[in-house]
């Protein structure tokens, strides 16, 4: 079975080897594959939704068009200020828990946690959509089964690693880019000798449209429909969460990222609505507006009729392929979303955790098992998910816009440029604030309101977690004084000498001195003088909150040396002979079982010890948020003929 995971994941690789550092991480274009994909597609749909909005009032197309390439031009300059002011990435999660504190900032982790999930099985399905859209109709049978083997690809691929994902869909976002960007200029310069007329007639319709109504009303539906297409600028955070990700020069190459993104989004977008109003293009049933629209772009070509399908079919393709890489995109950075939040105890620290590819592989599993699991629930149909779909993410981008503005407002008299800066800010916070109003307005009832309940789960969810932490790390600090030596006390450690004679006591340590000295005590009272030598096992987790930081690294290192030197001085106080071995690995398991393998094999009379948490009556459904190391390492040394016995510690009344 190994040797077939090995397979399908590739080998494992080095977490502290500089070039395994390098690999894992997405120079500027293959960023703007993988983590701008989700912005990118949008331009699949978030155009149509806006122009739809308009209500057949084709002549605003170019006053909705600019506003969307204001948009996106000042939302990509705001994330930009991201990417400077938090270059170790975290997006909107991480600057709103900086900024405005951890109550917003578990508001907007949960409220994109959410949207990212349903943001995979938007993709999907509409990626689904568009291909089975080529095919008859017989075939919609196979829509739903396809979707969720879909899902199961993305998250191998994923567990391969982020270059491994990028290489193979980068072609894709180009072949895309390269096919609607012609067609799109194809439409523009085709109606270019007939510009003054129409822009003529387009300002015309506009004044009529104003005499009969109001100017109040031309606003508030070229608002309204601008709401509509808020979907656009739901992946322009990407790079911002994920900028950890990045080559280095860090900065320099998310500025770079982000530019492709931004600008590819604004004139694709843009393009779309603007040709969407130039060739009066309209609804039809089972057909989507870029289809519509190139098709009548192609009649006029003067193109063979096969040479016109091929186009078609290639672009229609391109675009559910397109969508494909936008719901990959997803099951790269809302991992990193989990990990950060779980590095925070907002959430199961197993979403930290690093598979032998460097690969958040819990958080990727996680995401892909409940977009399956939405799809199944849903029956696959895009109708039923768009209701939910583009509400939290806005919640999140209001959140992050409003703390850069307090930022920015914080260091006035310290940077000259800061007006500029916190009018960039405000023009985002307002476009994503206003997004969301329209958003909640128009689909509250039709299913925005549960999105807005799960939202509410999540984040008491989150506070559950994070309770039970802090009460777990209080009662180990209570552990870890009742045994401390003082800084005096650890330099006149005495020296024991090694007893050949006597038996061993490994013992697995943790980041707490004060569990294997427990464990260390129990062992004393079941087995009375048979153990006069100590070796204490600690292997450090390389997780999300470590890989690639080498300062952080360093301290968890000296951090880990001073928890050793703790229970080593203890033995020696007691009179026994104690040794300390750190070692570290992304699975923790694996590593323990070489060491304790080793240890048994030098050592004929040592015995491995651990230990678990008892908690009591009222916390113990919480058990599963801790990892059950000593339980899997158990059943794997019994395996090789070692034993290991678990002692208890007790935590609370």
């Amino acid at each position: 079975m190994s040797r077939v995971l090995r397979a399908f994941l590739g080998p494992p690789r080095d977490p502290l080897d500089p070039a395994t550092r390098r690999r894992t991480q997405l120079a500027a274009l293959t960023a703007w594959a993988g983590l701008g994909a989700g912005g990118l597609s949008a331009a699949c749909y978030g155009p149509e939704k806006a122009f739809l909005g308009l209500n057949q009032h084709a002549e605003l197309g170019p006053a909705l068009a600019l506003l969307m390439i204001a948009s996106v031009a000042v939302l990509a300059l705001a994330y930009t200020q991201m990417l400077q002011l938090f270059p170790q990435g975290g997006g909107s999660y991480r600057i709103v828990s900086t900024l405005l504190g951890d109550a917003a900032g578990v508001l907007a982790g949960s409220a994109l946690l959410v949207d990212y999930i349903l943001t995979v099985a938007v993709c999907v399905t509409s990626g689904s959509d568009a291909m089975f859209s080529l095919f008859p109709a017989w075939s919609l049978s196979l829509k739903l089964p396809l979707e969720l083997a879909s899902v199961v690809l993305l998250v191998v691929m994923n567990l391969r690693g982020l270059n491994d994902a990028m290489r193979i869909l980068l072609p894709v976002a180009l072949g895309f880019l390269l096919t609607h960007g012609l067609l799109i200029m194809g439409g523009l310069t085709m109606k270019a000798p007939h510009a003054a007329s129409t822009v003529g007639a387009s300002f015309a319709g506009v004044m009529r449209l104003a005499e009969v109504s109001s100017w109040a009303a031309v606003a508030g539906l070229l608002v309204h429909a601008y709401g509509l297409g808020g979907s656009t600028y739901s992946g322009l955070e990407a790079v911002s969460n994920n900028v950890n990700l990045l080559d280095e020069p860090r900065l320099r190459t998310g500025r770079l990222a982000m530019t492709y993104v931004g600008w590819s989004l604004a004139l694709t977008a843009g393009g779309l609505v603007l040709i969407y109003s130039l060739w009066g293009v309209s609804p039809r049933s089972g057909v989507t507006l870029n289809a519509a629209v190139f098709a009548q772009i192609l009649d006029v070509t003067g193109l063979p009729a096969v040479a016109r399908q091929g186009v078609m079919f290639l672009s229609m393709a391109l675009e559910a392929a397109l969508l494909f890489v936008a719901a990959n995109s997803i099951l790269i950075f809302a991992p990193a979303l989990l990990a950060n939040m779980a590095s925070d105890a907002w959430l199961p620290r197993q979403f930290r955790n690093l598979s032998v590819r460097l690969v958040r592989q819990n958080g990727v599993v996680f995401v892909g098992v409940c977009a399956a699991a939405i799809l199944l629930l849903t029956g696959g149909k895009l109708g039923t998910l768009l209701t939910f779909y583009s509400i939290n993410v806005f919640i999140g981008v209001a959140l992050a816009k409003a703390a850069l503005i307090k930022h920015w407002w914080g260091i006035r008299g310290h940077r000259r440029a800061w007006v500029v800066s916190a009018l960039v800010s405000l023009f985002g916070f307002c476009a994503a604030a206003g997004i969301l109003v329209v958003t909640l307005k128009d689909r509250f009832f039709d299913g925005g309101w549960a999105t807005i309940c799960l939202t509410a789960l999540v984040v008491g969810g989150c506070l559950a977690v994070r309770r039970h932490y802090e009460w777990i790390g209080t009662k180990r600090t209570e552990l870890d004084e009742q045994f401390a030596l003082s800084a005096q006390a650890l330099v006149d450690i005495p020296e024991v000498p090694n007893f050949l004679d006597r038996g061993t006591a490994v013992i697995l340590a943790t980041d707490r001195p004060g569990q294997a000295i427990h464990a260390l005590l129990w062992i004393q009272r079941l087995f009375p003088d048979q153990f006069a030598n100590v070796l204490f096992v600690r292997v450090i987790e390389v997780d999300v909150a470590t890989m690639g930081k080498i300062d952080q690294w360093n301290k968890i290192k000296a951090d880990a040396d001073a928890s050793m030197a703790q229970m080593v001085g203890f033995c020696a106080y007691a009179g026994l002979h104690a040794e300390g071995v750190i070692a570290h690995a992304t699975d923790p398991v694996q590593e323990l079982e070489r060491l304790l393998s080793q240890a048994v094999q030098e050592r004929a009379d040592a015995v491995c010890f651990a230990n678990k948490l008892i908690l009591p009556p009222r916390q113990r459904l919480a058990e599963w948020l801790h990892n059950g190391t000593a339980l899997h390492l158990q059943r794997r040394l019994h395996e090789l003929g070692i034993p290991l016995v678990i002692l208890p510690i007790k935590l609370g009344g």
